[in-house]
């Protein structure tokens, strides 16, 4: 009895290995499925739920001889006119030689849902001859919209970060005098109807358009529901009906749909800038096996120009410059020729690369003609 007892702990031990080690990897694996997914909300924005760009036109007074030229500025002067007439003042006749007035232009962001009497920031911008907008306050401006109606009134002191100092032979120069901000300097005076709502259908478009993406989006949706309610228009967007238990709660079905958990799907594609020479490679970047050969071609030019004189006390002769060159051709003649192995993950694609010992620039220039030679599966583009 006492072996049989023996066998039954020792399968009882072993079934219970079994089982733990089943659960860490199934554990594992969740992990790492849960660590690549991400929010619906961080991926997609909601059809309607958008902002609107505000712009105006306005002056600046109050600047410390920094402001326009109105000699040169005649816009400048004619709206400084323009206001004084409208407070009641004459100022058509007089010879304006003022430098404290900037004409600058005034932008702002309309937050989606902003209701009337909201504050928002602005974006001050000089357009004129002015130095710096430091201590000047911006005149009401009124703000429009693309569609020409006004949205929201501006006023207020501008905050500038940046300065600038001059003298007689040094100038010193910190950030952008001219373009400064002014927080909460707008109050919203007109909103823009949009009946949430009432929809009956609320179209999600995504940030990054992927037709596997976006159907991920569909499938999550229709399994929280527990319904074909969502569908997959295209690459970009995503169509949802409102079902009849969110019907008259659609901030809720979206505020719910917001949380939800999926995987976005992201194409091979390599991201140069030659500018700076800044190279990024998505994670699904492969390489077929090709060889490479590079080398530089190196020319130096040197001039020494060499005087020669005359000999001492001579008559005859004079001083003349004569050039010397010399030329030096350097072609990497000890470069040879180097196999780069077929990747499966990013980072073997990395360490081959690394293992040409070549910098950012050179490496730009071999992923195009990899590219050419049909070996990178991936879309290059250049910024």
């Amino acid at each position: 009895m006492t072996y049989f007892n023996t066998i039954k702990q020792i399968v009882f031990h072993l079934k219970t290995s079994l089982i733990l080690a089943v659960f860490c990897i199934v554990s594992l694996a969740t992990s790492a499925d849960v660590g690549a997914q991400t929010r619906i909300k961080d991926i997609v924005d909601f059809e309607g739920v958008r902002e609107n760009m505000l712009i105006g036109y306005g002056l600046v007074v109050g600047l410390n001889g920094t402001g326009d030229t109105l000699g040169s500025s005649i816009s400048t002067r004619e709206s400084l006119v323009g206001m004084l007439e409208r407070l009641g003042v004459n100022a058509r006749d007089d010879s304006l030689k003022t430098d404290n007035v900037a004409a600058v232009m005034v932008t702002a962001t309309l937050p989606p849902f902003a209701k009337q009497g909201t504050r928002i920031d602005l974006s001050i911008s000089a357009i004129g001859d002015s130095k710096s907008l430091l201590g000047g306050t911006l005149l009401v401006t009124p703000l429009v919209g693309a569609d020409g109606e006004v949205y929201a009134v501006a006023q207020g002191p501008v905050a500038v970060g940046g300065a600038e100092a001059q003298g007689a032979g040094a100038t010193v120069s910190r950030g952008v005098p001219t373009n400064g901000r002014i927080a909460s300097g707008a109050i919203i005076e007109r909103e823009i109807a949009f009946d949430l709502e009432g929809l009956d259908t609320i179209r999600i478009s995504l940030r990054n358009p992927d037709f596997t993406t976006a159907r991920r989006i569909a499938d999550a949706i229709n399994a929280f529901i527990g319904g074909p309610i969502a569908q997959s228009r295209d690459s970009a967007t995503v169509s949802i009906l409102i079902p009849d238990s969110y019907r008259g709660k659609n901030v809720a079905l979206i505020t719910d749909i917001e949380q939800l958990q999926v995987t976005p799907d992201m194409s091979a594609k390599v991201v140069i800038d030659e500018q700076t020479g800044i190279i990024v490679m998505g994670e699904n970047v492969r390489i077929s096996t090709v060889a490479i050969a590079q080398g530089n071609l190196t020319i130096r030019i040197t001039e020494t120009p060499q005087v020669e004189q005359p000999q001492p006390f001579s008559d005859a002769g004079e001083t003349v410059t004569v050039p010397r060159t010399q030329i030096e051709i350097d072609e990497d003649a000890d470069k040879r020729l180097s196999v780069l192995s077929k990747s499966v993950t990013l980072q073997e694609l990395v360490d081959g690369l690394n293992s040409l010992g070549i910098g950012p620039r050179d490496l730009i220039s071999i992923l195009q003609a990899i590219k050419a030679a049909g070996a990178l599966q991936a879309e290059i583009e250049l910024l």
